[in-house]
């Protein structure tokens, strides 16, 4: 996707000043500084902008000496914040605490709810018009906690706020043609319902693919619950940092050549949705046709199996309680 980025000498500095700017909040930490790499690499991004509490300045000099056109600014602690997402056509925010051994969903959501809540009231101030990806996690509860900020600013956009559920889809594509054979960039799962454990729903019947009852029960499991192999490999140093930072930029790439115009690009993606609202919940990852003002259009679920329908099932309620718990917080504190 980075291919044909090389351009004269003399054009570049004007092609950097108009194309978009990125700003990534949570640039040093373990997602962010690949994240910050690969869209360094990208030549839709004209600057880029990175904050976090600490080491930003360092991984900005250390990137802008990679020969590509955009420039690189970095941005240290809450002071500079508001700078930082100044003019900002898209923010990826991946800032928080990763996932440890024996954390839940619920753990992680006391710690990163507060931190996005923060981020999403200096863009209100300062880029009340950016395009906000979410990464931090809990996503189930982090995109309604912006959507609140927006909507309490009286400038919610549904079309503007993602959660980036692409990790999923990555995972999917890789655990099925492991197991089945095939190329897995050419090999697409649907994968709906949210961004956690069993609200994670893979519509293998859509594949094509032929699977045994053994194989959808194991290939459903691992899906859901793939990112409890990154954390357990890594022995609580960590958890999905370099494939997270890979669908990442995956998502922010798709979604810069759709500003720009492109046609038919569609990413997974967790967001405000009529389709959700068909199931009792305001949000919900499906695939989304991405256009010039971020979301052009929600794409139904398709048809599903009576094994995928159960696991609907089960999804809302958790879904529902995940996206309450986000809105709460924004309205209770």
């Amino acid at each position: 996707m980075f291919a044909n980025r090389v351009i004269t000498r003399g054009f570049a500095s004007s092609v950097a000043s108009l194309a978009p700017k990125v700003a990534v909040v949570g640039a040093a930490g373990g997602i962010g500084q690949p994240l910050s790499l690969l869209l360094k690499l990208n030549p839709h991004v004209g600057r880029l902008a990175l904050y976090d509490l600490v080491n930003t300045p360092g991984v900005a000099a250390d990137l802008s000496h990679i020969n590509t056109q955009s420039s690189v600014k970095g941005y240290k602690g809450p002071e500079q914040l508001e700078d930082a997402l100044k003019g900002s056509d898209i923010i990826v925010v991946p800032a928080g605490v990763p996932r440890k051994p024996g954390m839940t969903r619920d753990d992680l959501f006391k710690i990163n709810a507060g931190i996005v809540k923060g981020i999403a009231e200096a863009a209100v101030k300062v880029a009340p018009n950016a395009h906000i990806l979410v990464i931090s996690n809990p996503v189930n509860s982090t995109v309604p906690i912006v959507a609140e900020v927006f909507k309490k600013a009286g400038i919610f956009n549904p079309k503007r706020i993602f959660g980036v559920t692409t990790l999923d889809v990555v995972r999917a594509s890789t655990f099925v043609t492991t197991l089945k054979g095939g190329d897995a960039t050419k090999t697409p799962v649907h994968v709906i319902g949210g961004h956690s454990g069993v609200t994670i729903i893979p519509l293998l019947s859509q594949t094509g693919i032929n699977f045994a009852k053994e194989e959808v029960d194991a290939l459903t499991h691992r899906i859901q619950f793939g990112g409890d192999e990154v954390v357990k490999a890594k022995e609580g140093l960590g958890s999905a940092t370099l494939s997270m930072a890979h669908a990442g930029a995956r998502f922010t790439d798709s979604l810069l050549r759709a500003l720009a115009g492109a046609k038919g690009i569609v990413e997974p993606s967790y967001v405000y949705s009529e389709i959700g609202a068909k199931h009792g919940v305001e949000y919900f990852a499906t695939n989304v046709e991405l256009g010039p003002e971020g979301v052009a259009k929600v794409h139904p679920i398709g048809p599903i199996n009576a094994y995928e329908e159960q696991l609907l099932k089960a999804a809302i309620p958790e879904l529902q309680a995940n996206i309450k718990k986000g809105v709460d917080f924004v309205h209770q504190g």
